[in-house]
């Protein structure tokens, strides 16, 4: 089984520091990590609705095809950093420059991935295959231009005087147009209620964790979702996670905070600090996704949608950090990592993690408390954060998760 590895946690945390549009005048800071969480946002709501009719077998593949493609192209995307799209698009035109160009950023990726051993493979083979008109990079493509045109609209107002703008805005145009044949694409791109879900996901962005502390990076509660979504991922293949599973997992952790869009993102120790304040604030997140996401897909045909995002969320079971499987069309609760990895590990019964999700959450605020520090910005609030966090992971935590020794690496 392939093993989680320090180096392969901070180059997927990396893409907080990778800044997007850096030629351009920007409202805020647009960086990399938040843009991957936008699109495989909006990647997960055309793979659900492109895979309707697919039996289950089919649809299961594309969603794998969907995630680990996405991770592919983030990979891809760390490596060539500051070039310009149209200047990749000019190299991706002659074979020989584009193969040149993929040797160099897979030999550059090796170190990281190839201890993930049959996901590093498909890796290989996903950039070496080139543009292959498959249904998963076609989603991932009209997701990575949706994510792209919504940042470019940000900055537009800004840059009047940039030559460039009205050509950029054609260009997405055409190229968004192409894609209109995807199912839930032409609704993404008209006043509907899924063009409203994902205007409400890309708005994550503005929201910035710990916002009472000062850190390098300042990581955004949609980038925060992204890294726990691939933590999540990884750490199922570690424990050999069944397909449905592994990508049950990564959803629920791309979706489990959207519902601070309503609450914004509120620190643990206010959380804590007032009896029944956490079932309060469940109980309005429920509220207020029924009357502003979920109420409107129903009501334009999308609720099939609604009740796999209610899934990931766990809301019928009450929290999306417990295990969970599906039993007559219904969300059931299971007791704990161990039985779920034992009795329920099997694509049929549709199972999700609670706990390794949990942890991975952890996980990700230990990486932006640790890399704060690293660069220099530190304080007794993000001590004592950072000392709380490494205490909880090590506390309790499936012991195949290899958290202890993980944790070893960074100490």
């Amino acid at each position: 089984m392939p093993v989680v590895r320090k180096s392969l946690l901070q180059f997927i945390f990396s893409g907080a520091y990778m800044l997007r549009w850096n030629d351009k005048l920007r409202p805020s800071e647009l960086l990399e990590i938040d843009k991957q969480a936008h699109k495989m946002l909006v990647a997960c709501v055309l793979w659900h609705e492109n895979a309707r009719d697919l039996p289950d077998a089919d649809r299961l593949a594309l969603a794998r095809d969907v995630i680990e493609g996405g991770l592919f192209d983030y990979f891809y995307r760390l490596i060539i950093t500051d070039i310009k799209p149209p200047v990749f698009y000019r190299i991706r035109e002659n074979a020989e420059h584009f193969r040149r160009l993929t040797d160099y950023v897979l030999t550059r990726l090796e170190p990281q991935l190839s201890p993930l051993g049959p996901f590093w493979e498909r890796c290989c083979a996903w950039h070496r295959a080139g543009e292959e008109n498959t249904p998963a990079r076609r989603i991932l493509s009209a997701a990575h231009l949706y994510a792209s045109r919504w940042e470019f609209a940000l900055i537009k107002p800004l840059n009047g005087f940039d030559d460039e703008m009205e050509e950029i805005a054609r260009s997405f145009e055409d190229r968004l147009n192409a894609c209109r044949c995807l199912a839930g694409m032409e609704a993404l791109l008209s006043d509907s209620s899924l063009a409203k879900l994902a205007n409400h996901c890309g708005q994550l962005r503005f929201q910035i964790r710990w916002t009472q502390i000062p850190r390098i990076p300042a990581t955004s509660v949609l980038g925060h979702m992204f890294i726990v979504a691939a933590f999540s991922y990884f750490f199922s293949l570690s424990v050999n996670a069944c397909r449905t599973r592994a990508v049950n997992n990564f959803f629920c952790g791309l979706f489990h905070d959207l519902p601070e869009l309503l609450t914004r993102d509120i620190i643990s120790p206010v959380k804590q600090s007032v009896t029944d304040l956490p079932l309060i604030l469940k109980e309005y997140e429920k509220e207020e996704l029924e009357r502003r996401i979920f109420r409107p897909l129903r009501e334009e045909g999308f609720g099939l949608l609604v009740e796999r995002i209610s899934y990931y969320l766990g809301l019928d079971v009450g929290s999306e950090f417990r295990e969970s499987v599906r039993e007559g069309g219904h969300a059931v609760e299971v007791k704990g990592f161990d039985a779920l990895q034992k009795d329920y590990n099997t694509d049929a019964l549709d199972p999700k993690d609670g706990e390794m999700i949990k942890a991975c959450d952890w996980l990700a605020a230990f990486l932006e408390a640790h890399s704060s520090i690293r660069n220099g910005i530190s304080s007794p609030h993000l001590q004592e954060a950072l000392a709380r966090l490494k205490a909880d992971l090590r506390e309790d935590q499936p012991e195949c998760l290899g958290l202890e020794s993980l944790l070893a690496d960074f100490d």
